[in-house]
């Protein structure tokens, strides 16, 4: 990936994409209602985090035992696991240095880097999960919509993305869900990973 790196026309590129991230980010920090979000930043990185994601669900998973939430479960879990691969792989691969040093959280391997956006990708997979996919009643809609977008605008207050990263990310996001829309997990093939899992044979 070397050579992408050094490509004029990717140089031009992130070039743009730092100018305007900080034109973008100087923009919004105008306005009393962004002022006012730059002070629950963190909150909303801790509330996207995969690690926090995928611990909660698998205890939600394994404290709510009902069949009529397996189907659902397994299919969320797959597409938090899958998350957490493709944005790894792709950090690991593009190696963009994030917009600042992340000093006040623990940086491991590929997740020093900036592109794509874990949290942006996995905001916009849960959004159309349970808005496409699971269908969840019309009035969380706005709420989760507004979730999402708030914690992309948050990744870009905090400097740990650039506008390309979390656009990138939230693309991917999107087309996670629609991908585990395609090969959504039966309710019977549900039921039996989850007895496997939880060696519960009555499952």
């Amino acid at each position: 990936m070397r050579w992408l790196k050094n490509s004029p026309a990717i140089k031009v590129l992130t070039d743009l994409d730092v100018k305007l991230t900080d034109r973008f980010v100087s923009y919004l920090l105008q306005f009393a209602t962004f002022k006012s979000l730059k002070i629950h930043c963190k909150f909303l990185e801790i509330s996207c985090d995969g690690i926090a994601w995928l611990c909660t669900w698998v205890a939600f998973i394994w404290l709510i035992n009902s069949k009529n939430l397996y189907q659902m479960q397994v299919n969320m879990l797959l597409g938090l696991l899958l998350d957490i691969v493709v944005v790894a792989v792709l950090k690991a691969l593009v190696r963009r240095r994030r917009p600042a040093v992340v000093k006040d959280a623990l940086v491991i391997g590929p997740d020093k880097f900036s592109f794509p956006s874990g949290h942006a990708s996995r905001a916009f997979y849960i959004l159309i999960f349970f808005t496409k996919l699971h269908t969840l009643p019309v009035v969380f809609w706005m709420p989760m919509t507004a979730w999402a977008v708030s914690v992309v605008i948050s990744r870009l207050i905090l400097k740990r993305h650039f506008i390309l990263d979390v656009s990138a990310g939230a693309l991917i996001g999107i087309c996670e869900a629609l991908f585990i829309g395609l090969i959504w997990i039966s309710e019977e093939t549900s039921a039996s990973l989850l007895g496997l899992i939880t060696e519960d044979e009555s499952v």
